[in-house]
């Protein structure tokens, strides 16, 4: 009988959520000694609504996984104007990021994953119990009633169940919802282009040598065509163009959260707080979070008493607000300033007439 089965374990870590980070966090588990569990209701490739652009310090943190998946090269950043000739255009410095289907990420995370010997459990999480020594998670679906472990992480999107149900979730403002498609056509930039509307955003990306993500966010009921009828110098480039895959919402996106922490259940991801995809930052800061919650509980487990356990994870918190402050700053800085339409009209031009200001911004948003 193995040591976790002596206690009445099924694993050290259980994550929910079989996403880039929750994969990613499998993955730092792996490697720092502790025996994972991923559970995840559906099938691979796990897809959903997202930009799918790599910032370069983002591929750079898949890459030290030990995955480097296939895409295009992402060059800078393009804002867009509606007349399609006011444009602000900078190149990254440090080199390229990559536009990667989120479809391929995750395949190839959770190769990786199972090449270290993490395996996957079909389930649903339907209810969380814990006390001071392990945590419970009872699932339904074709997998096991439940699994206990000694920690819970979870990574399961923004409409998290694990944040729920461990007290946590603080609620959305509702205000801004996101679409997703692809089209089946070689993309005319290596730069992610963010197109300006009256009150919605268009991102495309390459993600393939003929194939662009074109996603589109704004308020409430705002639809994939109402979009680009918002976007003149996009619409056309999109004209006949035959999509490739079917419109995937997301939202809300603004998700407030209590803490990350509450006893032996921790949040990376979507489901620690999401405050918007203006910026691009969510799976960097993601991929960071699952990196430091993973050496929490590494120094949690090797805490010589309960007093210096409980600090290891609480210092997780304050990791988390320490590597997302400047993302949720800027992003939610920028989602209250271009709700204002006088904002919104000139936010193009000033960056184009700023392009040291606004190329600083973006290398901000890269590292």
């Amino acid at each position: 009988m193995s040591a976790l089965a002596g206690a009445g374990l099924d694993a050290d870590l259980l994550v929910v959520g079989g996403g880039p980070v929750g994969l990613a966090a499998a993955i730092e588990a792996s490697a720092a000694g502790l025996e994972v569990l991923v559970v995840e209701p559906r099938p691979a490739p796990v897809d959903k609504a997202c930009g799918e652009g790599l910032m370069p310090g983002a591929l750079a943190a898949v890459r030290r996984l030990g995955v480097d998946p296939a895409g295009a090269d992402l060059t800078g950043i393009t804002y867009v104007a509606p007349d399609g000739r006011t444009r602000a255009e900078h190149a990254f410095r440090t080199g390229p990021g990559r536009g990667v289907r989120r479809t391929e990420l995750q395949a190839r995370l959770a190769e990786q994953a199972a090449s270290v010997g993490v395996a996957t459990v079909p389930g649903r999480v339907r209810d969380l119990l814990q006390d001071g020594a392990r945590a419970r998670l009872v699932l339904e679906g074709e997998g096991p009633a439940s699994l206990t472990a000694r920690w819970v992480l979870g990574c399961d999107g923004l409409h998290s169940s694990v944040r729920r149900l461990a007290g946590l979730d603080a609620g959305s403002d509702g205000r801004r919802y996101g679409v997703r498609r692809h089209a089946a056509l070689a993309p005319w930039t290596s730069q992610v282009e963010v197109h300006w509307g009256r009150s919605v955003e268009a991102y495309v990306t390459p993600v393939g040598p003929g194939e662009v993500g074109v996603a589109v966010e704004g308020p409430r009921g705002t639809g994939f065509e109402s979009a680009l009828a918002q976007l003149p110098a996009l619409a056309p480039r999109l004209a006949g163009a035959a999509w490739t895959t079917p419109a995937r919402g997301a939202g809300p996106l603004r998700q407030r959260v209590r803490a990350r922490t509450a006893g032996r259940v921790l949040l990376a991801g979507d489901a620690a707080g999401y405050v918007d995809a203006l910026t691009g930052e969510g799976l960097r800061v993601g991929l960071a979070a699952a990196r430091a919650a993973v050496e929490a509980l590494a120094a949690a487990d090797r805490a010589p008493s309960p007093s210096a356990q409980a600090a290891a994870v609480a210092a997780y918190e304050r990791d988390w607000r320490a590597l997302s402050r400047d993302y949720r700053t800027v992003t939610t800085g920028l989602v209250a300033a271009t709700r204002l339409p006088a904002v919104r009209r000139r936010l193009v031009p000033v960056a184009a007439a700023v392009p040291g200001l606004f190329g600083a911004a973006v290398e901000q948003l890269a590292r």
